[in-house]
């Protein structure tokens, strides 16, 4: 429990300084290595599956003992060193404070009118066409971020750590990379990359909908529009390509009154996808500000409600 609150206040603190050597980082690096060491011995649809799921548990197994066998090392030689150690990994992890800085960051630049910076600022954390879009349509897609990326970037990472600390809070980490680098439904990724496609759906299918149900308490904290966060949430949840994407971001749209989703441009192609939420209002700029609010508000409910229940478990034991 240690760990995750120290963690959690240094993320919030400083975040992720650019630049910075990051584990997350070094798990992109071993997934780049392995794919290509591995996609030498495919020559079939059949290989490439099993290359994938080679790749997905190299990946993932390291990323769990690695930090594993650190902190077993850091406990003989000092207790005090290991709770340090601990506590750094489990900041490594959180990433509440990146995404708002990424977001804001689109933010300020619109505020600032600059849209050829916002454009820019928005490409680095989203995958779709940014070239033509007015300000409207970056405000939305930064929103959307914001919203998604609740789940799996900051209290998905939380729960998993709070179960089985820091390992398993880089083992998932490594299958969200995994899910992030190979997981695509194109011609290239469309075999090697399904068995981490899966595994991803899988490792959020209950914190996509825990994270929901205390997105809509922190929009009750935060005064939004609670009912229509539930409201739109039980309706629009599926409402995505993925079993679990829509989730908070529905939750988001409905305390929000906006509607997110829609039509997006990627490489070129208009993707259709389904709208989420009822169009009340136009998104705005401040939007973004809301949403990370909101963000931040799940989180912190997600971590005090964790320790407590953490606490209450180890008493009766």
């Amino acid at each position: 429990m240690i760990p995750l609150i120290a963690g959690y206040i240094i993320d919030f603190l400083i975040g992720d300084p650019q630049g910075f050597p990051h584990p997350v980082r070094l798990i992109g690096k071993l997934i780049s290595f392995m794919e290509k060491a591995l996609r030498k011995k495919c020559s079939l649809a059949e290989d490439e599956r099993k290359a994938g799921m080679v790749l997905w548990f190299t990946v993932v197994g390291t990323s769990y003992l690695v930090p594993l066998i650190i902190l077993l090392v850091a406990a003989k030689v000092n207790t005090f060193i290991a709770l340090a150690v601990h506590s750094i990994m489990c900041y490594y992890i959180l990433a509440a404070r990146s995404l708002r800085d990424e977001s804001m960051l689109v933010y300020n630049n619109l505020h600032a009118g600059d849209m050829e910076k916002a454009r820019k600022s928005l490409s680095y954390i989203v995958g779709r066409d940014v070239e033509h879009l007015n300000n409207v349509q970056i405000a939305k897609a930064a929103v959307e971020t914001v919203a998604e990326n609740t789940s799996d970037g900051v209290i998905a990472p939380m729960l998993y750590i709070l179960v089985g600390g820091a390992p398993l809070g880089f083992m998932y980490k490594a299958i969200n990379t995994l899910d992030s680098m190979v997981g695509y439904k194109n011609d290239k990724y469309i075999n090697f990359g399904r068995f981490s496609a899966k595994a991803d759906d899988a490792a959020n299918f209950l914190p996509a909908r825990i994270a929901s149900y205390l997105m809509i308490t922190a929009a009750y904290v935060l005064k939004m529009d609670y009912a229509s966060a539930y409201r739109i949430y039980r309706r629009d949840r599926y409402n995505h390509k993925s079993p679990n994407s829509a989730h908070t971001e529905s939750v988001c749209a409905g305390a929000l009154n906006i509607m997110l989703g829609g039509p997006s441009c990627y490489n070129g192609v208009l993707v259709e996808k389904p709208v989420i939420g009822d169009n009340k209002r136009e998104v705005k700029n401040d939007d973004i500000i809301k949403a990370n609010n909101l963000m931040y508000a799940t989180s912190l409910l997600c971590l005090i409600l964790g320790v407590a229940l953490r606490f209450v478990v180890m008493s009766i034991s």
